[in-house]
């Protein structure tokens, strides 16, 4: 039996119940009403009660909502503190002792962090975010119970996998419950099996030590370096020229590392932890704008010039005046998504005065530096 909890201080013990859904399942909804919620997490504190021995005398809350890991891993883990701060919130003296859940009442979960982002809903697993509130004196012994008998021996009850599939519509292959390092591990291992290892040093340092730098190496070379909340890349064509190692096929190269970026972005904007260039204080909105030079108004009017590369499409737009003998390069943007290339071309045009009409070159153009350059005006 559950206890009501009635000693402070009380210490938060995040964790999940892991769904692994047959493939090509989905479920119909990623919300449970306040009534369902309430069922679910009396079925999990009969499963935690055989997995965790004491764990009655503490609070136990459980989100009623699906959600995908990089959602649960964001800088402050919003999910998790928004849970812990209704639970707290909660009456101590409650018709379900110390078990408490939150769901949808007229359609509307009680905060908005515990509201599930479809965007994120195709993955095959889903994630049901719980926490303990321990008294002080037996949250160390449970946090080290949790992190060796869950990942263990931590597979759902039938009765509980039976709800989940009845009430969601669902087949699950696995419901198994983890703590939240557990999360953070197989994340880790996720994002290593997908060469996504530089990108994982800087998910880490953002959820664990925000307050620290790092840096790390991109598959490619691309520096990066995580500081201050955000992760920083130096001005992509003047790095690719300048400290990139000598290359055999430099458009090729330019190519792999602007499709790595966009890995890169794609993720780090999941996890809610912006991506910009050193040096601009602005923070991306789905591009970069490499800034090298301002308009020199004895020249013609700058225009666009689109490079394409094959499985980017639109690799990068650069800014040009015609000059004699050359092209004067203002400035470079980069589009990171797909939404992206109509903001990014009206930023550029507004602050380098041209339009937007863009002049399609139909391959990455370099110069003999390897840098990204566009063409020089025909002379006659």
């Amino acid at each position: 039996m559950w206890k009501c909890v009635v000693s402070e201080p009380l210490i938060a013990c995040p964790a999940i119940l892991a769904l692994e859904l047959v493939p090509g399942e989905a479920p119909d909804r990623l919300e449970l009403t306040r009534d369902e919620a309430q069922e679910l997490a009396a079925l999990m504190a009969q499963d935690l009660s055989a997995l965790l021995p004491g764990v009655e005398a503490s609070r136990f809350a459980v989100a009623g909502a699906l959600f995908d890991g990089v959602e649960l891993l964001r800088p402050g883990f919003p999910v998790f503190a928004t849970l812990e701060e209704l639970a707290r919130r909660v009456p101590r003296v409650t018709t379900q002792g110390g078990v408490v859940a939150f769901g949808t009442h007229e359609g509307h979960m009680p905060a908005q962090p515990l509201v599930p982002d479809p965007r994120y809903a195709g993955g095959p697993m889903r994630l049901v975010p719980w926490v303990l509130l321990a008294p002080e004196e037996l949250a160390e012994e449970l946090t080290q119970a949790m992190e060796v008998q869950l990942v263990g021996k931590g597979e759902a009850g039938s009765l509980t996998a039976d709800f989940l599939m009845r009430t969601l519509g669902i087949r699950l292959e696995h419901a198994r419950y983890l703590s939240r390092d557990d999360l953070l591990a197989l994340t880790c291992v996720q994002y290593e099996h997908v060469n996504l290892a530089p990108l994982w040093t800087m998910l880490e340092t953002a959820l664990l030590t925000p307050y620290k730098e790092e840096t790390a190496m991109g598959s490619r070379g691309l520096p990066l370096h995580y500081a201050e909340g955000r992760v920083s890349v130096p001005g992509i064509a003047g790095w690719f020229a300048r400290d990139g190692i000598q290359r055999d096929n430099p458009t090729h190269e330019l190519a792999g590392t602007l499709f790595e970026l966009r890995q890169y972005a794609a993720l780090l904007a999941a996890h809610h932890v912006p991506l910009h260039l050193e040096g601009d204080p602005a923070s991306s909105a789905g591009y970069l704008v490499e800034a090298l030079a301002e308009a020199d108004p004895a020249l013609p009017a700058p225009q666009l010039y689109a490079h394409e590369a094959a499985g980017l499409g639109m690799a990068a737009v650069t800014v040009a005046q015609p000059a004699p003998g050359k092209a004067r390069v203002l400035a470079h943007g980069y589009p990171l998504e797909p939404n992206a290339l109509a903001p990014m071309l009206d930023a550029l045009a507004t602050r380098f005065g041209t339009d937007r009409e863009l002049q399609a070159l139909g391959r990455v153009m370099l110069d003999a530096n390897g840098a990204l350059t566009a063409p020089a005006p025909a002379l006659h």
